[in-house]
């Protein structure tokens, strides 16, 4: 399966999750990626957007190549193929720190005036535009679990099926439109896939937050 864009493959995730419309469902984007896809789940299914900030850790020499993650805590999930990588454990407290800062940075131009949404008890739905090594995802449904969600989906348009696989025990829900096994990386699966600027997620996010928010129900 191949998708036009993040927007065409939000828009076919929500079908896919049209079952929790009507939750009045947080879904949460992990960005920057994810962000344009996040906000049509959530304007279709009459949910409440944020973002869920995790920052992969890179494999020394190999930036594109993520051997873990990190999230807003500083939880810090490590792949057990990252020593094969030649990270040690210097170069991994180093990549951690760094990627702790860019979170903060994020978090403070992100969303300055506010804390993020509470997942307490509510139907969240995190969203990646897709999953190469799952480290990202592994990280954002571990934040959101310490949070108390009353179910926890993730929710992706296209997959590595051994990242699926390891994403899988941590959600309650996994919703998938494509997990080919020739999958080699996600932009792959795009015709259009460019880089998103943080200028554009402090947009979205901006008006996500003017615009009226569904009842709850």
């Amino acid at each position: 399966m191949i998708f036009r864009d993040r927007i065409e493959a939000g828009e076919l995730l929500a079908e896919a999750l049209a079952r929790w419309r009507g939750s009045h469902p947080l879904v949460v984007a992990i960005p920057r990626g994810a962000v344009p896809m996040g906000v049509v789940i959530a304007q279709r299914l009459d949910g409440d957007f944020d973002v869920v900030l995790t920052r992969k850790l890179h494999a020394p020499g190999r930036p594109e190549f993520a051997i873990g993650a990190v999230d807003e805590t500083g939880w810090t999930y490590v792949a057990a193929f990252a020593r094969e990588t030649g990270a040690t454990d210097e170069y991994l407290r180093r990549e951690i720190a760094d990627e702790l800062a860019t979170i903060r940075r994020r978090r403070a131009e992100y969303t300055p005036h506010r804390a993020p949404l509470d997942p307490a008890g509510r139907v969240v739905i995190v969203v990646d535009d897709g999953l190469a090594t799952g480290a990202t995802m592994i990280a954002a449904l571990h934040a959101l679990r310490d949070q108390g969600p009353s179910r926890l989906i993730c929710a992706v348009p296209v997959a590595a099926p051994d990242s699926l696989a390891r994403v899988r025990p941590l959600a309650d829900d996994v919703v998938c439109l494509s997990a080919p096994p020739d999958f080699h990386a996600v932009g792959q699966y795009y015709d259009s896939f460019g880089q998103i600027e943080d200028e554009e997620v402090i947009a979205t996010l901006n008006q996500a937050r003017s615009e009226p928010q569904a009842p709850k129900r």
